[in-house]
This record gives C-alpha cells, sequence and structure tokens, in this order.
C-alpha cells in the first residue's frame, strides 16, 4: 500500500544510524512551521484551480502528519495508526444520521448537530467554550472562532444591525485616537477592536474573514500591477510618478474589470 511505503520513507529519514542529518534533528515545535505552511499551499493550489499541484500539495502536508506520528511514536506516545483510529472514531461519532440511526434533514440542521456535538464534547472536559481555540491561528481566523464559540452561549449581537452599528462605533473611536494622537500601542488596540468587529459582520454573513482578504489582496494586486505595466508602456516608473497619475492609472484597471 502506499501508505505504507510513505512510513517506511519516514521511519528511515528518521534512523539513528541510517538516517538524514536534517530529518534526525527535527522535533514538534521544528516541523509545525512547516505543517502550517503546507497548509497555505493547498489551499493556494484551490484557489488557482491547479488540481495537479494540489495533488502534490496533499502529499506534502499528508507528510507532515506522517513526520509528526513518528515523532510521536519514537516517544511511545501514539503511532499513525492511533491517528487514524481516532479520526475515523471522531467522524463516526459526529456523523450518527450516517452511521447510527438519527434522522437529519439537510446540510443546514447537520452543521447545528455537529455544533451541538464539539460543545458538549468541549463541556466534557473544558472549563471554557473557549479553551480549544488555538492561539496559533491566523488572528483573523480566531476571532471568527472566538466569536462564534460566545455567540454560542448567548454572548452575541440580536441581529447584523448590532454588529455593523459596532463597527461604525470602532471606527469613531479609533478616529478619536489619531485625532488625539494616541501612542502606537493605543492605536493599534483600537485597530484591533476595529479589526474584531468587522470580523463579527463577516460570520453573520457567513463569510470567512481570511477568504475575505485573500480576495482583496488579489484584487489590489492585481490592479497595483496594472498601475506598473501601464507605467512601464510609457517609459516611466512608479516612483516617477505622481499619486494623481497612478490614482487615474488605478481606476482605468477597476474599469476594465467591470467591463469583463
Amino acid at each position: 500500500m502506499p501508505i505504507t511505503r510513505l512510513l517506511s520513507i519516514m521511519a528511515r529519514l528518521r534512523d539513528p544510524q541510517r538516517g538524514c542529518p536534517w530529518d534526525l534533528q527535527q522535533d514538534f515545535g521544528t516541523i509545525a512551521p512547516y505543517t502550517i505552511e503546507e497548509a497555505y499551499e493547498v489551499a493556494d493550489a484551490i484557489s488557482r484551480n491547479d488540481l495537479p499541484d494540489l495533488r502534490d500539495e496533499l502529499g506534502d502536508l499528508l507528510f507532515q502528519v506522517v513526520f509528526h506520528s513518528q515523532l510521536a511514536s519514537e516517544q511511545g506516545a501514539f503511532a499513525f495508526d492511533d491517528v487514524v483510529n481516532a479520526i475515523c472514531d471522531k467522524m463516526e461519532r459526529r456523523h450518527p444520521h450516517v452511521f447510527g440511526d438519527v434522522r437529519i434533514a439537510d446540510a443546514e440542521q447537520q452543521t447545528i448537530a455537529w455544533e451541538e456535538l464539539k460543545r458538549r464534547e468541549r463541556a466534557a472536559t473544558s472549563d471554557s467554550v473557549l479553551d480549544d481555540v488555538p492561539i496559533a491561528l491566523p488572528a483573523l481566523t480566531r476571532a471568527s472562532k472566538l466569536g462564534k464559540r460566545a455567540a454560542q452561549v448567548g454572548f452575541e449581537w440580536a441581529d447584523i444591525g448590532g454588529a455593523v452599528d459596532k463597527v461604525q462605533e470602532e471606527v469613531e473611536e479609533l478616529r478619536q485616537e489619531v485625532t488625539a494622537g494616541a501612542d502606537p500601542q493605543r492605536m493599534a488596540q483600537e485597530i484591533g477592536d476595529l479589526l474584531f468587529s468587522l470580523v463579527n459582520v463577516c460570520r453573520y454573513l457567513k463569510i470567512d474573514p481570511e477568504n475575505a482578504l485573500r480576495l482583496t489582496n488579489a484584487k489590489f494586486e492585481r490592479r497595483f500591477r496594472h498601475v506598473e505595466q501601464r507605467l512601464k508602456t510609457q517609459g516611466r516608473t512608479t516612483e516617477a510618478a505622481t499619486l494623481e497619475e497612478m490614482d487615474v492609472l488605478w481606476d482605468e484597471a477597476k474599469r476594465k474589470e467591470r467591463e469583463a
């Protein structure tokens, strides 16, 4: 089986006598950044709809799972088979409508049931509904999860209007701090409050804030590259152009996108 081959390769890489010096130096902490990086590369391949690249990136991500499992096995904590069995047990437990006799009408009802199952599991082992929201998550994603968890126990605006009003309130507070010449740390806190309130609006609209910002990043890059390219055709650089001239080309890029 291919997975057996991969496990054997991983064991060989970590062999104290015949293994790879780099792989032998690694531990959970040093490998974790690569695991995060590979997950992002999977997401990038999906966003580009590049299926051959997605195949390769999924392999890289799987290798990360195997690497962590090998490290744990060497410590006598758990092995790859334990990882597989744990996720199989969890999937069966959280899908009683598939593997049991519970009846669920649609995907929305399933989402509600899934969250309730997770809530009960957390309640059995945690002091707070926020306990297992990973600190290492991207800040926008973690903000969304924190807000979602708090909402599950009733700490929530009555409707999206309250969430939007909070954004306006935070904008005004930031404006006051800027006008007053507040120190950078204070303004950073106000900007954080504003970002958190925007994430709450995203949650109401069922929009992933990370994806929303990723789309805007791509749009900004696309339009700015248009500005650079148009100036280049004129034999000029962005450094030599005025802001007003670049704004004209920026608006030209926006217009072309609308007409496309």
